[in-house]
């Protein structure tokens, strides 16, 4: 004996509650899932119907746009050249295998766990991200704070060891006193009144922990030589670096106004587990339309649309469509046959990538459990650029440290440098950093894989690097549809090298397809 809708809702209602009925409902298609970012593109329910659209990459962009079209009805196919969705969002683990070009091939062996992976590509978001945030809230992807800096961190320059809050306030100190100084020479007094000048010498001596004579002489912000304690044990602090001890670093300038960027302020967040979880979760939401180790062959255009020739494992396909949205990284693009306009063509090879090279290891946790530092990030004037601490998994035995992000922080000579090194030379180079941040414990280190971008087939750079001259030209010609092509992917965005850029890009071109199919 059949049941009826109504009665099976009334019988769920009854025995789970409000939100056993809410959730089914929602699965029938009865409620309109919830948006969690309202800027995503509002189609009509139905607006794609009878539409075809073939999706080229199923990393952010892709994936969202196949999820977006196909709540709007579109008939949607993703093909993706890989085994796996994400594109660069990639959280290597255990068992992962790490293809590079002219390289051997590496298998993860790390222990598992929920911690023990490593972001090869994108690993923080940012709070004013809101698209992939809202991604995130609406597809029910846990996340963590991020700690993108940390005081207690090192900075390696000049063969000097320092603390990120050494550098930071020493260099606030001594930036204070020569204002201070010029205030108090009459360098500013057409632009000050006698009254504004002593305010501002009063917020300078605070800003910057002047001594008396507005001297800066070092201060217990930048670290204690002797820590304050018990009884008999006053704070002492040490002796303060010179702005000529900083300038010898490469870095300087960048770590120190690192948390200024927009994009670097706190509060940074990450999903749990890793970052390949936003992918996962669009991917489930998508998983029909999704066909892997699908490499494209050709792109071509048609008098209905675009016929796409691609081929796995069973040879080779063609799919026809009406549009196509392709989010293949420009470098990968330009060597596909296609018809594309002169001018496309031309736009895709003017696209110049950058470098980009991690290094990680399996190992104790001695940041936390002997130095007491908690996440953020080192830096050094070596080629390896960066160590990484985890957020995730603070206070278990054993995590992942990246010990290399070596990408242009320190000038443009280091990561073509550090990409060139054998896997074995950028080991050395790693674990030598760390031994210098944490004497002793470099011998910890185990197990390490390295992932080098433009080394990675279908990728072959970790993100645009878009000249403003460009942004004039071949941006704009690649923001405009080729015939049925549209375009999307990080380099499609004001915000490239990251996720929330590939989401954006993606959203423009689904606004577009729409009013072309409305317009018809």
């Amino acid at each position: 004996m059949g049941i009826s809708r109504r009665n099976f809702l009334t019988a769920v209602g009854g025995a789970g509650g409000y939100g056993a009925l809410y959730t089914t409902m929602m699965g029938l298609g009865l409620l309109a899932a919830p948006r969690a970012y309202a800027g995503a593109p509002k189609l009509p329910a139905d607006g794609g119907a009878g539409k075809s659209v073939a999706i080229l990459g199923a990393g952010i962009a892709g994936l969202v746009s196949a999820y977006e079209l196909r709540k709007a009805g579109y008939e949607v196919t993703v093909l993706e050249a890989r085994d796996r969705p994400g594109g660069r969002a990639w959280s290597v683990r255990s068992g992962s295998k790490i293809v590079q070009t002219g390289r051997p091939d590496q298998v993860v062996d790390w222990a598992e766990g929920k911690h023990a992976y490593f972001n090869a590509g994108p690993a923080r978001i940012p709070q004013w991200h809101h698209a992939i945030l809202g991604y995130c809230q609406e597809l029910g992807v846990p996340l963590e704070v991020m700690v993108n800096a940390n005081r207690s961190a090192k900075l390696d320059f000049g063969g000097q060891v320092v603390t990120e809050r050494q550098a930071v306030d020493d260099t606030r100190g001594a930036f204070t006193e020569l204002l201070a100084k010029a205030v108090d020479k009459g360098a500013l007094d057409q632009e000050l009144t006698g009254v504004d000048k002593q305010k501002l010498l009063g917020y300078l001596s605070a800003y910057g922990d002047l001594s008396k004579g507005n001297v800066y002489a070092g201060s217990t912000r930048a670290g204690f030589l002797a820590s304050p304690g018990g009884y008999d044990h006053p704070p002492k602090g040490g002796e303060p670096l010179r702005m000529a001890d900083m300038m010898k670093s490469q870095f300087w300038g960048a770590s120190l106004i690192f948390e200024e960027i927009i994009d670097m302020q706190a509060t940074m967040l990450q999903p749990v587990g890793g970052m390949d979880r936003i992918s996962y979760a669009l991917y489930e939401q998508v998983k029909p339309a999704v066909k892997f180790e699908a490499v494209v062959q050709q792109l071509r255009k048609t008098a209905k649309g675009v016929k796409i020739v691609y081929a796995d494992a069973a040879g080779e396909h063609a799919l026809d469509a009406d549009f196509c949205i392709c989010t293949i990284p420009l470098p990968v693009l330009s060597k596909i046959p296609s018809d594309f306009s002169p001018r496309v063509k031309q736009a895709i090879a003017a696209a110049e990538y950058h470098h980009g090279t991690k290094v990680a290891w399996e190992t104790r946790r001695f940041w936390e459990q002997d130095d007491f530092q908690y996440g953020g990030l080192g830096w050094t004037d070596e080629a390896n650029e960066l160590v990484w601490y985890p957020s995730g998994g603070i206070g278990e035995k054993t995590g992942i440290l990246v010990g290399a992000y070596s990408i242009g922080f320190s000038g443009p000579a280091s990561p073509p440098k550090y990409a060139g090194m054998s896997f074995e030379d950028r080991f050395a180079l790693s674990r030598k950093v760390i031994d210098k941040f944490h004497p002793g414990k470099g011998q910890e280190l185990t197990k390490p894989f390295t992932v080098s971008w433009k080394q990675t087939p279908y990728n072959e750079g970790v993100a645009v690097g878009w000249t403003d001259a460009q942004r004039a030209t071949d941006y704009a010609e690649l923001c405009k549809p080729d015939g049925p092509f549209y375009f999307a992917g990080e380099h499609m965005s004001y915000i490239n090298a990251w996720q929330e850029g590939a989401a954006l890009s993606s959203h423009e071109a689904i606004k577009l397809i729409q009013a072309r199919v409305s317009a018809a």
